[in-house]
């Protein structure tokens, strides 16, 4: 390791045991936290790129010294670090994945237009899909009626943007795919909080999700539905109780 990237990650002493894992090289470390759709998406590209790592489960009520040193703007996870440099920011983190790992199918289509297209949806679900799903199973009356109504019409312009593909990339996964599919870890705390059906709703989508869901490198990287609404209700049971005092 150079001395420019030392002077770039300057640990303190309570942190020499990171320090040791960094300075291996070519070690790849993911400070992640189980729950995060956003760490998700790191997990799925790593395993669609057959990548070994070590994940390390962040406490976010007490976050650790390696992740304040890795993420100082934002200090949010997820953060992959290679070769001891971080990257942040979960879809910049996939498409680095990408360009780095190149032996493997690719999560970017190579026509420069197709690429374009592909990054336009994935940002518009990192703008649209969290904020309003977190709305619907964290609110309550006109609130969660608005943000569901809302997310459904989200949901049936995505269904119109796959089509008939097998995947948004096609025969295989590509951003848009890594970039909505921990979603579907949200799909039965929103139909329970929400009281609505997104399989009446947005069919299509669902078979989408069931689709990702039969590769082994989605389905091993996400959590158990049943366990995320226990998580999110616990969240939405602590927001409404600040709420009412």
């Amino acid at each position: 390791m150079t001395n420019d990237h030392q002077h770039f990650i300057p640990f303190p002493s309570k942190t020499e045991t990171e320090l040791r894992v960094i300075k291996m090289g070519e070690e790849v470390i993911l400070l992640d936290f189980w729950s995060s759709p956003f760490g998700m998406r790191v997990r799925i590209a790593l395993a669609e790129k057959g990548i070994d790592y070590e994940e390390r489960e962040e406490n976010l009520n007490n976050k650790s010294s390696l992740l304040l040193k890795m993420n100082p703007i934002h200090k949010q996870i997820p953060v992959l670090i290679h070769k001891g440099r971080p990257i942040c920011e979960s879809m910049i983190i996939v498409q680095y994945i990408d360009e780095v790992w190149q032996n493997k199918v690719s999560l970017m289509p190579s026509d420069p237009y197709d690429k374009a297209i592909a990054r336009f949806w994935a940002d518009y679900i990192d703008k649209k899909i969290y904020s309003i799903g977190k709305l619907v199973w964290v609110s309550e009356g006109e609130v969660q009626e608005a943000a569901k109504k809302e997310l459904v019409e989200c949901f049936k312009l995505l269904e119109k943007e796959l089509g008939d593909k097998h995947f948004f990339g096609g025969q295989n996964l590509n951003i848009v795919d890594v970039a909505l599919i921990p979603f579907y870890t949200w799909f039965y705390a929103l139909e329970t909080c929400g009281n609505f059906s997104i399989v009446e709703e947005c069919p299509h989508l669902v078979g989408w999700a069931k689709r990702c869901m039969d590769k082994q490198t989605v389905s091993n990287s996400l959590p158990d539905q049943y366990k995320i609404y226990t998580h999110l209700l616990e969240l939405r049971n602590q927001h409404l109780a600040h709420l009412k005092g």
